[in-house]
């Protein structure tokens, strides 16, 4: 009994020992770190800082939904991936869509979210990094593609959408504490929310046209004040991402504020496809850049892509060869292709197809880093 109860005060002694050295001991690298929520986790703040230290050498290829389905495989219980299949390498970055969640148990994509939630959890637990969108659906009715009235004056406070715009954000909120792994300390799993994007664009509801750039600032920070302040979540980073843009002024129209975001990012699917130019991507990568380094924020492309890759060099002569030529373009923190439903519709290769040679060539450059190539990113040294 006597050597229980020793051993019963030894481990209390090392226990408290433990959370004085994780609670009461201040650390100021962590404190310093400026992003959107001052009070974000350490895993936060630290992916924030590795995200732009590596964005000065490399860049992160990322996919969405890689792990979830690919071109003709649809196997949830697997860690399958087609650009696993093709490069032997996990992608770094890992796109995620919110849409319908609460409504139905899968997504827009037909991702189901439990199995979403744990897909997410072994991205972390690969070191790699969550991305979040959110089609969210018109609140008079339809998708986020109904576009028909001005949405966003009415789920604004004191607007009569707005209980409903908060239901919808409580569903996100338990949706991101469930994020968690650990078994006995759990840790907040670390995402990058990139909501209302594109909205440069006429094509969503929150878009050009169907609401004022000041309406579209006040419904961003009211999202991010009722999830950040209201809701408690402390492992969010922001990401604002119109789709293309003519200059830093047309990119700022709605910018809510540096106090509001920690990444600028954009869609660009038009300039790698066959009606854009290539140029013109570059010089946009420049000014977003440009403004990121200005603002001390995170630049990236955050959508992008050539669907069906019909071009067999896509991947190192139109895309790498353009950024690589550019010492500012080049500075970006990551690049997301979008999904892999089919063989006419997919943004990544697979197997077989004529590109797969070509991305291969691509994944060994070493400006483009995959989840086995990165450091430990929510950690800092």
């Amino acid at each position: 009994m006597k050597y229980r109860s020793v051993l019963k005060y030894l481990l209390a002694a090392i226990g408290i020992m433990f959370m004085l050295s994780i609670s009461e001991i201040p650390n100021i690298k962590y404190e310093t770190i400026k992003t959107v929520d001052k009070n974000a986790t350490k895993a936060t703040k630290a992916l924030f800082v590795n995200l732009q230290k590596l964005a000065k050498d490399h860049i992160l290829f990322g996919h969405q939904d890689a792990l979830a389905y690919g071109v003709e495989w649809d196997d949830w219980h697997k860690k399958k991936s087609d650009v696993k299949d093709v490069c032997g390498k996990y992608p770094a970055v890992y796109g995620w869509d919110m849409s319908k969640l609460g409504k139905y148990k899968h997504n827009i994509d037909s991702v189901d979210f439990k199995h979403m939630r744990n897909w997410m959890k072994e991205v972390y637990k690969m070191g790699g990094i969550n991305t979040v969108s959110w089609h969210l659906d018109n609140f008079h009715g339809g998708s986020s593609w109904d576009i028909g009235e001005n949405v966003v004056s009415t789920i604004l406070p004191d607007g009569a959408k707005h209980q409903a715009y908060l239901a919808k954000l409580d569903l996100f909120a338990e949706f991101v504490k469930s994020l968690r792994v650990g078994f006995i300390f759990k840790k907040d799993i670390p995402i990058i929310f990139r909501p209302f994007h594109e909205h440069t664009g006429h094509w969503f509801w929150w878009g050009k046209g169907h609401c004022t750039p000041d309406q579209y600032k006040a419904l961003w920070r009211f999202t991010v004040e009722y999830l950040r302040d209201e809701k408690g979540l402390h492992n969010i980073l922001y990401a604002y991402s119109p789709d293309i843009f003519l200059d830093k002024a047309h990119y700022l129209e709605c910018y809510p504020g540096d106090e509001y975001v920690d990444i600028l990012g954009f869609d660009d699917y038009h300039d790698v496809g066959e009606s854009g130019n290539i140029e013109d991507l570059i010089k946009r990568l420049r000014m977003i850049v440009e403004l990121a380094e200005e603002k001390g924020k995170i630049a990236a492309l955050t959508e992008t892509g050539h669907e069906a890759i019909p071009h067999h060099k896509w991947w190192t002569e139109k895309v790498l060869k353009n950024i690589k030529s550019d010492t500012l373009a080049s500075k970006i923190a990551w690049m997301l292709v979008w999904r892999n439903a089919r063989p006419t519709h997919h943004y990544a290769p697979y197997p077989n197809h004529k590109s797969a040679p070509d991305f291969i060539e691509f994944s060994k450059d070493p400006m483009i880093l995959f989840s086995e190539d990165l450091p430990a990113v929510y950690k800092i040294k």
